[in-house]
């Protein structure tokens, strides 16, 4: 790699896709590719930690999008985008609406390449600011307004409320009907379900690890690895949870690659 070549970064859920688009790369010259992504969590990190000058985006993965992806990026340092998507027909007419890059599977070399010198001239005009103008409008005419995630949860307890500060939570548990609020040496209990409440805590805060266990990732102090792919999570409390198989995919989150 030499000092002006573009640094590529491909974040597609599909090994294939990210083949097609190594391959057809690879017959460029002044491209670097310098990491790959599996997932839209991994994406997100690999992004922020090697801040690439372009990224190939699948838009539809499980889990986190690549609208998600760019959602919580930060919005004054965004790389150029190409998206790669199968079949969101609105999302192209948005992506030709703004002038944003965009490939539609299957692509041959020739649309590809298209695509490519497009980002790549951008990229050269030396004017970052239009680029990440035109993903904002994008992203506003596609994403629906986000929720807001409220600062504290109001908790029933013996006659009066309790309003329990997010940020205060250490991790959240299962326990029927209900889920445990984990609060320092205090436990709030509140009528709702796990899934519920994964959707009110901010993911970037916020991991669920297992079916019965949310745990706040600023309280996490070490990770041990276990049998059959599970971890141990140690809290700085002294609380032992464990991320299990099915959520492996939530490691990244934690910082384990």
């Amino acid at each position: 790699m030499t000092p002006s070549d573009v640094r590529v970064v491909l974040v597609d859920d599909e090994p294939l896709g990210r083949e097609r688009i190594r391959t057809l790369l690879g017959r460029e010259t002044g491209i670097a590719v310098i990491g790959e992504a599996a997932s839209g969590e991994e994406g997100l990190e690999l992004i922020q930690r090697l801040k690439p000058d372009l990224v190939f985006l699948d838009v539809q993965m499980p889990g986190l999008t690549g609208f998600g992806v760019l959602e919580r990026l930060d919005p004054n340092a965004l790389p150029a985008v190409i998206f790669v998507t199968a079949h969101d027909q609105f999302a192209l007419k948005a992506f030709e609406v703004h002038a944003v890059d965009y490939l539609l599977k299957p692509f041959d070399r020739e649309r590809f390449q298209l695509a490519l010198k497009r980002a790549t001239d951008r990229l050269k005009s030396k004017h970052p600011e239009q680029m990440q103008a035109q993903l904002t409008a994008m992203l506003a005419q596609i994403q629906p307004a986000a929720p807001k995630i409220p600062d504290r949860i109001p908790v029933k307890s013996s006659g009066r409320v309790v309003f329990v500060n997010v940020l205060d939570i250490d991790w959240v548990g299962s326990a029927d009907n209900y889920v445990e609020l984990h609060v320092g040496e205090h436990t709030h209990l509140l009528r709702e379900t796990m899934s519920a409440m994964e959707q009110r805590l901010p993911a970037d805060r916020f991991v669920r690890i297992s079916r019965t266990a949310i745990v706040n990732t600023e309280r996490v102090r070490e990770l041990q690895p276990l049998f059959h792919g599970e971890y141990a999570v140690l809290l700085k409390n002294g609380t032992r949870l464990t991320l299990s198989r099915s959520h492996r995919d939530q490691l990244p989150r934690l910082g384990i690659r």
